[in-house]
């Protein structure tokens, strides 16, 4: 494929890979930002996923090995449910490839919208544990949670954290719990998504690993700023960058730009 590799497109994907490695790190949703970076760079969207599938990756193997080892995640349920999760993101992946970029375009961008106005609709859930352990419907509505949002992000992927922390949280768990399960969940389905598009070569490994370094830096430091500020702070700073990002993919399909 013939994208050339410029300095300053790269300083871009690295200052949205920080960013999105920032508030990711605290409310989910980083993909909210990193996608529409990597998409605003002129990067066909089969690229552009397969990049942001490569550099998420590594952020989520951190974060799910955190929150594992902390003891803030239901082990029991996620070896229940993770099987699902691999599955449905297996077939988002094949989705998403058997679509051209003439039609992928306007559902990511619709999707980012959607995404962007779920995640600032739902502030409130998780603030204690009602929990009643593995229910026949607790379980069930798990294993539909691990499938169907495994399937959204082998097939897109933005706005999957958030998604799976404020279901878990309807379910009856606390935040940092469903933060926890969300993280083990994401990094299946990330995962899968990634081995997949690596072998069908829908990676560009220069921004790749630029943008992964980038994450991981940003998380660090989104996690300091958290205790500092609070996630309103940086959920303001995420709608008005995606806002502007989408904006900006809009003017760029419709040709005005």
């Amino acid at each position: 494929m013939d994208f050339s590799i410029s300095i300053h497109m790269l300083a871009f994907i690295m200052g949205g890979g920080f960013l999105a490695g920032f508030i990711d790190s605290i409310a989910g949703g980083g993909g909210l930002i990193s996608l529409p970076v990597l998409m605003a760079t002129g990067m066909p969207p089969h690229f552009a996923i397969g990049t942001n599938k490569f550099a998420a990756t590594f952020g989520a193997v951190m974060s799910a090995w955190q929150f594992w080892r902390a003891g803030k995640v239901d082990k029991h349920l996620m070896k229940r449910i993770l099987p699902f999760s691999f599955a449905g993101a297996v077939i988002g992946c094949i989705l998403m490839l058997c679509l051209s970029a003439q039609w992928l375009q306007p559902i990511i961008i619709a999707s980012l919208i959607g995404s962007a106005l779920f995640v600032f609709s739902r502030r409130h859930l998780g603030s204690n544990n009602t929990y009643a352990g593995e229910t026949k419907k607790a379980v069930l509505q798990a294993t539909a949670t691990a499938f169907f949002i495994g399937l959204y992000d082998g097939f897109i992927g933005p706005g999957t954290g958030t998604f799976l922390i404020v279901i878990f949280a309807m379910i009856g768990f606390d935040f940092v719990i469903a933060a926890g399960n969300a993280k083990v969940l994401n990094l299946m389905s990330n995962l899968t998504s990634f081995i997949l598009l690596v072998y069908w070569g829908k990676v560009l490994y220069v921004y790749g690993i630029a943008m992964a370094v980038c994450i991981l830096i940003g998380a660090f430091f989104g996690s300091r700023m958290a205790i500092r500020r609070g996630s309103g702070f940086v959920r303001l700073i995420m709608l008005t960058v995606t806002a502007v990002l989408i904006g900006k993919l809009i003017l760029d399909y419709l040709g005005i730009l």
